[in-house]
Formats: structure tokens, C-alpha cells, sequence
């Protein structure tokens, strides 16, 4: 499962003072052989902004929306795996936080999760279609371009009301031992009423579905990233058993785990050491337990 020696992924820090609004800002430029296209499968993620350069001459195919030279995709929070296909292109991806989310799109999340949007239409988006224009002032060249990009995010950036709760909730969900709803909303510091309204109106889904969604990317990524290991070596040990984890992969990544090895993964691949950067890395066997959150789900 190698990288596509046509794909270039080249990954730029957050603004200054929105670290933990940004997951990445990423540019991507794909040069295949003519005719070809490259295909893979997103894994479950927050909120993905991605800005298609002027001079792109391949569409790009999120789930079922298809984008052209100039388009902007906007994805809500994602739960389930997402195809994504393209030829010829040159990219600007931005991932937000739920405090991304909060500070820089127009709507409750729990709306729009799941979809794909045309974000120059939408009006959670439009009003970062200037993204686009920004990015073109930078010709081409990397950093002129990503400083022309951050300089219209910081524009549009606002932190909500809510913006201490949703950093608290933030920080929380990432522990790769919470595994019950109390222990993850005293660790964020707010009751569990609190907890599910945050949950639901910034990241888009429940307490519950965020959990079990962390916890499968948290394996997936380790076993991309640590090469021909097995399922068994990289899932995390919160899983009850192997069909316990079999019946998450299903119902978030849409296939068995053995029909996800079998597929190359030449975007993902690209993003893996991101994604456990972001996400976190699973609970082993032998690492020490938290005895509060020791409750299996």
C-alpha cells in the first residue's frame, strides 16, 4: 500500500493562534500518467475544506459530488468511509476541529454531517469561497500561496461563545481511554446534558458515535502506518474481541477489514502519520489502564 509516485502531499502548520482550530491545511498536487485517475477511500473525519486550483484539469469526485478547476468541496463531519477519485490536480485542503467548525462555518453540524457540499453554494460555506481568490494571488508557489490562505481564514475567524466548553470537549475526546459517556464529560469538565448539545451542534455527531469513531480511526491509522502488521497487533484492546471490531469496521468504513488491506491506499497513505497525529494512537495490550475508565461499552 504505497503512495502514487504521481502524488505529491505537502502539509503546512495552522495560523497563528488557530492550532486547535486546524487539523492541517494540506496542498496536493497529482501528475499521473494521461488518462489516469487515482481513487481511494476517506476515512471517517471532521470538517474538510478543499480549494481546486484555476489551472486543475481533472475533476475531483468526493462521494458523489464532482468538482472542477475552481471549485471548492466542503464535507461536514464525517462517520463513514467517503470515495474520493481524481486526475490531473493541484489542491488546497484545510481540516477543522470542532472549534474550527465553531469559529469559521455557519450552521450546527449535526445538519450537515455526512454530506458534501458545493461550498461556494452553500451558506454554511459561501462566505469561504474567497479562499479561492486568495489562493490564486499566490501563482503556483506553495508558501505564497498558503500565507494568502491563512490570511483569509484568520479574516473569517470567529471564536463562538461556546469556545471554552468546545476546547474542553476537544481535549477530552482524544484520551484513548474514555470509553464511557460520565467519564468523557467529566473530563471535559461539563455535565452529560451539556456534553450531548456541544457534541451534537460542533462535531456533528453524538457522545457515543464520537467515541467509537475515534477509536476505529486510532486503529486504522496504526495499522497503515506500522506497515504488514495484522489486524490483531494494531486494533486497540477496548474492542471486546475480533468481531467486536469486525462489526465497528463495517459499520463505519461500509467493508470487512480484509477488503480494506486488500485495496491500495495511495491518498491515505499520504495522510496517516497526520491522522495519528490528530487522532491519537490505540490503547495496546500491556499499556497501563486509567482505573476511571476501565468500563467496557
Amino acid at each position: 500500500m504505497s503512495a502514487h509516485p504521481g502524488l505529491d502531499v505537502r502539509f503546512f502548520p495552522a495560523p497563528a493562534g488557530m492550532a486547535e482550530c486546524i487539523t492541517t491545511i494540506y496542498r496536493i498536487e497529482f501528475d499521473p500518467s494521461v488518462g489516469e485517475v487515482v481513487s481511494d477511500w476517506l476515512l471517517p473525519e471532521w470538517c474538510n475544506l478543499r480549494f481546486i486550483s484555476a489551472d486543475s484539469s481533472g475533476p475531483v469526485v468526493v462521494g458523489d459530488h464532482e468538482a472542477r478547476a475552481g471549485g471548492f468541496v466542503a464535507t461536514g463531519p464525517i462517520s463513514k468511509a467517503l470515495s474520493i477519485s481524481t486526475g490531473p490536480v493541484r489542491l488546497w485542503g484545510i481540516g477543522l476541529f470542532p472549534l474550527g467548525w465553531s469559529t469559521l462555518v455557519r450552521g450546527e453540524a449535526s445538519d450537515l454531517a455526512d454530506c458534501v457540499f458545493d461550498g461556494a453554494d452553500h451558506p454554511a460555506f459561501a462566505h469561504l469561497a474567497g479562499c479561492s481568490i486568495a489562493l490564486a494571488r499566490g501563482e503556483g508557489d506553495d508558501w505564497a500561496e498558503y500565507r494568502e490562505l491563512c490570511h483569509a481564514l484568520s479574516e473569517q475567524a470567529k471564536l463562538p461563545r461556546d469556545e471554552q466548553r468546545i476546547r474542553a470537549v476537544q481535549r477530552a475526546m482524544i484520551d484513548p481511554y474514555l470509553l464511557q459517556i460520565p467519564d468523557f464529560a467529566a473530563r471535559a469538565g461539563v455535565s452529560v446534558r451539556t456534553l450531548e448539545r456541544v457534541c451534537l451542534k460542533y462535531c456533528g455527531f453524538s457522545p457515543n458515535v464520537i467515541l467509537r469513531r475515534q477509536r476505529l480511526v486510532r486503529s486504522l491509522a496504526a495499522f497503515i502506518n506500522e506497515g504488514d502488521v495484522r489486524w490483531s497487533e494494531a486494533i486497540d484492546r477496548h474492542y471486546h474481541d475480533q468481531s467486536h471490531f469486525v462489526r465497528e469496521f463495517h459499520h463505519f468504513m461500509g467493508m470487512s477489514p480484509s477488503e480494506y488491506a486488500g485495496q491500495d491506499h495511495p491518498v491515505m497513505r499520504a495522510f496517516m502519520q497526520n491522522r495519528q497525529d490528530v487522532w491519537g494512537t490505540p490503547v495496546r495490550a500491556g499499556t497501563p489502564q486509567k482505573a476511571s475508565v476501565l468500563a467496557s461499552d
